[in-house]
């Protein structure tokens, strides 16, 4: 596997402890373009009464991409994400042409990775990339810290809750940090 998906999952991974740290629900993630970030984000606004699903870590770096006044060829684009993306946010990625997707952990109860045949032509025809458990270990680490917080409400109880309590962290590791030229 290519290590600069692991310097970047890296990266990706500080942005979710933030979150973690503001008590927001632990996702990060970045779209790297020919080794520059160009965009970042996290999750916000969990942590609300009624917290809000629009505010998805990758939604929030697409809007970044967006207002950035770059003219890049979006198939040289990766996006890294410690959280496999949802429906939403899988659907958002491909339609703004970004050629790789890398993901840290899965999201068993409400990952958007389908299986694109069965989609239309728009989205099953798309040539993006998924390269799945890049950091595994670390992203589910900060889950599990996440729904071990008692106070916390967010998705207690749900079914990635009680998946990521039951998990361990014995997959792929970013034990390789140094990014090669």
């Amino acid at each position: 596997m290519n290590e600069n998906h692991y310097f970047y999952m890296k990266k990706a991974l500080n942005l979710a402890r933030e979150a973690l740290e503001a008590q927001e629900f632990p996702v990060g993630c970045l779209i790297v373009h020919k080794d520059d970030i160009i965009a970042s984000g996290a999750r916000s606004k969990t942590k609300q009464a009624v917290p809000s699903e629009l505010e998805h870590a990758e939604m929030t770096t697409l809007k970044k991409l967006e207002n950035l006044s770059l003219d890049l060829d979006r198939r040289d684009m990766t996006l890294y994400t410690t959280l496999e993306p949802c429906l939403m946010c899988f659907g958002a990625i491909m339609l703004s042409g970004i050629g790789t997707a890398v993901y840290a952990y899965e999201d068993a109860m409400g990952g958007g990775l389908c299986d694109r045949n069965q989609l239309s032509p728009l989205y099953k025809e798309n040539p993006i990339k998924i390269i799945s458990h890049v950091c595994r270990s670390e992203s589910l680490a900060l889950f599990k810290r996440f729904f071990s917080i008692p106070h916390i409400g967010y998705w207690r109880g749900s079914f990635l809750a009680n998946y990521t309590l039951s998990q361990s962290g014995d997959r792929i590791t970013c034990s390789l940090i140094k990014k090669t030229s």
